[in-house]
């Protein structure tokens, strides 16, 4: 089990991503190595056409889902990409397991979960002694989505992110992670 595991939960646009990268920058700020990976809209004008993934650590990114992707499972208007799920998304949450301490996996949601590979790495990452940040989708039916979200996995706080909250969450979510970072430093050295 992992030494601290947090998911984020919401409506889409409430903010997720963004306290995530927040926690991403401040961690990085105190010296912690954070990896892992990161999902975004890719908008072209005013209107959403897909979303992309990067590689926190290297910088990598890939196509997670696109309105003009010609194969790949669909969800809604999009179809999604497997090969840079899988090339640039999980890649990066299984370097981050062996390099970070910190890894980030946002989200566990509808489309990444059609990849078996993303499946896999995220049941690794909770059951690494890693201190772990998500986000998982409010409303993805996949038995590990509805395990993390309902918290039948040990370990795991969830935060459902509201307007009203979300500032708050950034504060309480970080000094909780660092104190488990700290932990975590503490049983490497006996």
């Amino acid at each position: 089990m992992a030494s601290y595991s947090v998911f984020l939960t919401g409506r889409p646009g409430v903010g997720k991503t963004s306290i995530l990268l927040y926690l991403v920058e401040e961690l990085r700020k105190r010296g912690y190595k954070v990896g892992g990976m990161i999902s975004c809209e890719i908008r072209q004008g005013r209107r959403r056409v897909g979303f992309k993934i990067r590689d926190i650590a290297s910088g990598r990114e890939g196509i997670l889902a696109h309105v003009n992707q010609s194969e790949g499972p669909r969800v809604s208007k999009y179809r999604v990409n497997l090969r840079d799920l899988n090339e640039v998304g999980v890649k990066a949450i299984e370097r981050a397991m062996l390099e970070d301490d910190v890894v980030v996996i946002d989200e566990v949601g509808k489309m990444e979960l059609f990849s078996r590979e993303f499946v896999s790495a995220v049941k690794e990452a909770l059951s690494s002694n890693k201190v772990i940040l998500g986000s998982v989708h409010l409303r993805a039916q996949h038995p590990l989505a509805k395990q993390i979200r309902e918290g039948r996995i040990k370990g795991i706080r969830i935060y459902e992110v509201t307007l009203a909250n979300r500032n708050h969450l950034c504060e309480l979510l970080l000094n909780e992670i660092l104190e488990a970072l700290e932990k975590n430093a503490n049983r490497r050295s006996r």
